[in-house]
């Protein structure tokens, strides 16, 4: 049997499936597990991916939907939960390290699992200059703001502002402007997942602009340079007929 750390989100659903759980099955401390089971749903499922990322220790995460949406999630079922972790198709998602400086000449590094994106902190739009591997590919870029999001992220806020959907494991990232304002036309770019981006905010004191990695946000920013760290690969086991994969596949026919 491998052996398993439970996490639960703090909602009624997940804390009784958790009371369920810990009756038919054994559990062990997060320092003694080979890999962890989530309940809860996506929001969740990042704030467990992070941990991960923050800890010693990366470790395969199963989830089981008691959430909202779930895309990240496996169903939620009480029985057979060796077999199907015997089954299940293991994903490896890589996240984004954004590495911002603040006006301030403050430097933070954050990890970003589904996206980094830049917004407007005030009624002024944000006048963004975006770097692409040391070459600047827009010079101004006016706008509410703009994001960079990971396969993983595709079908998120990304897709919420018409970014493309990344099928999983295609090494590519999406950069997708949120209400741009000039140049007009600009709907945003698809790039290899080895690119370096950096973001550059002009009239940062006068236009002040935030930097959010996923559910972290970084007041205040005047340069935000944004690459995939492979060296913090995460692992999400998903039942053969629930892969991720096909996930994203369908999600671009959804009306």
């Amino acid at each position: 049997m491998t052996a398993r750390a439970l996490f639960v989100s703090p909602t009624p659903p997940a804390l009784a499936a958790e009371k369920d759980l810990r009756e038919a099955y054994e559990w062990v401390p997060l320092d003694q597990a080979e890999l962890v089971i989530a309940l809860g749903g996506d929001g969740f499922m990042l704030q467990t991916l992070h941990t991960m990322l923050e800890g010693r220790r990366v470790l395969p995460v199963f989830g089981m939907n008691l959430g909202t949406v779930g895309f990240l999630m496996n169903e939620w079922k009480l029985d057979g939960l060796e077999e199907r972790l015997a089954r299940a198709k293991p994903f490896r998602v890589s996240p984004l390290k954004m590495n911002a400086v603040t006006i301030h000449g403050e430097h933070i590094e954050l990890p970003a699992i589904n996206e980094v994106s830049l917004l407007r902190e005030t009624r002024q739009t944000a006048k963004l200059e975006v770097t692409v591997n040391d070459r600047v590919v827009l010079p101004e870029l006016v706008c509410d703001g703009m994001l960079v999001a990971t396969p993983a992220g595709s079908t998120a806020y990304n897709l919420s502002v018409q970014g493309p959907i990344l099928p999983l494991g295609s090494g590519m990232l999406a950069i997708t402007p949120i209400s741009p304002f000039r140049p007009r036309r600009w709907s945003g770019a698809i790039l290899p997942e080895k690119a370096r981006i950096s973001i550059r905010v002009l009239e940062a004191d006068k236009r002040p602009v935030s930097a959010v990695g996923d559910q972290r946000e970084v007041r205040e920013v005047a340069q935000v340079d944004i690459a995939i760290d492979h060296l913090r690969d995460l692992t999400l086991l998903f039942d053969p007929e629930h892969a991720l994969d096909d996930r994203i596949t369908l999600e671009q026919f959804m009306a």
